[in-house]
């Protein structure tokens, strides 16, 4: 197996009502089965989820957390509308968000957005991977799977790295379980999260400056499906989430 990335040039800012699916195919020659890699800030500013602090209004719970953690709890409060739970409330926000993504801030971000201006995460990643899926294979007579892609930051380490959070045509894990070792053992719990590493290698031609590029294609892997997936598959469940039971002990909002 080999594998291309290949970044997608010359894609013009995105604004507001833009077709990204139209976009790409016009700057790239796309192949049977390649994996169209999306940062998510692009799919945001395209389905104008670009807002200011301006009319919020804080309320009792942001103005204590903004207080804390010395931040304009306008943001506080714009993170917390955002947010299904709260886990790490100061020194950071660490928050689910109503997709079930967790991440700092709820995912919401002033970079490579208009000054004053503030980009949150599609509402919905699953069903925009799916809508931008679909059009470009309307457009590119190709089938290929999409992920849209967010950078995240990792307990216990330094530095972030791109992560998977929306998917078409594509299933967020590998299942090894009941294959063997090198040894002939028969491998137990082992699931590899294949979107995941596809978004890290992605990010490593997207970059995070202003010379940036937000669309990279993956290609020579043979990971297309035709079944209907979901990024969830990806998240471990509540109920057996050691980590999340964790910061819940000792919660601090």
């Amino acid at each position: 197996m080999k594998m291309e990335v290949l970044t997608v040039d010359s894609l013009p800012l995105v604004q507001p009502g833009d077709n990204i699916a139209q976009m790409i195919c016009e700057n790239t020659v796309l192949e049977e089965g390649d994996i169209v890699v999306i940062a998510s800030t692009i799919v945001a500013k395209a389905e104008g989820r670009i807002f200011t602090l301006e009319n919020i209004v804080p309320g009792e719970l942001a103005l204590s957390l903004g207080k804390k953690g010395g931040r304009d709890p306008r943001l506080v409060q714009a993170v917390l509308d955002r947010s299904y739970e709260c886990l790490v409330g100061y020194p950071i926000m660490l928050m689910q968000s109503k997709s079930a993504h967790v991440c700092i801030n709820a995912g919401i971000d002033d970079s490579n957005v208009e000054d004053g201006k503030l980009v949150e995460l599609p509402e919905d990643p699953d069903a925009s991977a799916c809508r931008i899926g679909e059009e470009i294979e309307k457009l590119s007579g190709k089938n290929v799977s999409v992920i849209i892609t967010d950078t995240n930051g990792r307990a216990f380490r330094i530095g972030q790295t791109g992560v998977a959070i929306g998917v078409y045509h594509i299933k967020p894990l590998r299942d090894w379980k009941g294959t063997h070792d090198l040894f002939g053992m028969e491998l137990k719990i082992s699931e590899e999260a294949v979107v995941d590493e596809i978004a890290a290698a992605a990010n490593l031609l997207m970059g995070e400056g202003d010379g940036g590029c937000p669309v990279v294609i993956v290609r020579g892997l043979n990971f297309h499906t035709d079944q209907k997936v979901t990024i969830t598959d990806l998240y471990r469940p509540d109920d057996e989430d050691v980590v999340k039971k964790a910061l819940r002990s000792f919660k601090q909002v």
